[in-house]
């Protein structure tokens, strides 16, 4: 029983440092990103649209592709289920609001988690254990600033955009779909498309990817910040940023989706 209140005493007093640290770095990253600039501190706009390429428009096609079939298997499922009814053609409103509201952001910041988040980990880890960020500290040279601040305001445009690109490839999708495979007329299924969209289902969605972008890139740079030992905790770091990422992305669509549902 001594044992076990020891290692229980131990795994506290390690998650209560733990929870004071990352506090404390999304603390700073908050103040680096947003409140810095504005007091003369500078902002390193040429790499943030430098991260703007590699995490944005390097997504493009796989963000594209995975949301066209999406919007594909949803139209061949609901219509499955709608035909037994005679409502078919309500596959475009279903498709409209699911796209725009849920399914759009939330598989575009999973594909960007694990594409770019593993990565955020994966290199501010490496520079961790390879004493890079105590070179930059010796410099006077904040590593949040220097690291991060431009990797978060590169999430937060990309994700922006690229939920737009996932929100219109899903319901070209779905469109093709349902004029080849149902059977229904293109112009009905736009009329259905358009009077079922609101552009609180359009905002909302564009919310959730704003914040979404902010937990990818504070749980990437928290991992990598907190990597211990050599390349096998910077393995480590990248696999818990990964699944981190997509826990917390989920959850936060919990809450918004029950936000959004019981105040609008």
């Amino acid at each position: 029983m001594k044992t076990l209140f020891i290692y229980l005493g131990r795994r506290a007093i390690s998650f209560k440092n733990d929870f004071i640290n990352v506090f404390k770095m999304i603390k700073n990253f908050g103040y680096w990103t947003f409140a810095a600039p504005f007091k003369g501190k500078g902002l390193r706009l040429k790499e943030t649209l430098n991260q703007i390429v590699i995490i944005g428009y390097q997504a493009v096609p796989l963000v594209f592709l995975i949301s066209f079939f999406i919007g594909l298997i949803l139209v061949m499922q609901s219509a499955y289920q709608l035909k037994k009814v005679g409502a078919e053609i309500y596959v475009a409103d279903l498709l409209a609001v699911s796209i725009t509201r849920e399914l759009g952001p939330l598989m575009t910041a999973i594909i960007v988690s694990a594409r770019n988040g593993s990565a955020i980990a994966a290199e501010i880890g490496t520079m961790k254990v390879s004493e890079e960020i105590d070179a930059l500290i010796s410099l006077a040279i904040n590593p949040i600033k220097f690291l991060v601040t431009p990797k978060l305001l590169a999430l937060m445009v990309s994700l922006l955009m690229l939920t737009i690109l996932a929100d219109m490839a899903g319901i070209v999708g779905g469109f093709l779909m349902g004029i080849i495979n149902i059977n229904l007329s293109p112009v009905q299924y736009i009329h259905h498309t358009i009077d079922s969209l609101q552009m609180k289902d359009i905002v909302t969605g564009l919310i959730k990817s704003v914040v979404f972008a902010w937990i990818i890139a504070q749980v990437g740079a928290c991992e990598g910040f907190l990597v211990k030992g050599g390349a096998e905790g910077v393995g480590k770091s990248t696999t818990n940023a990964v699944v981190k990422s997509i826990f917390f992305i989920i959850f936060a669509d919990v809450i918004f989706t029950a936000i959004f549902y019981y105040w609008t």
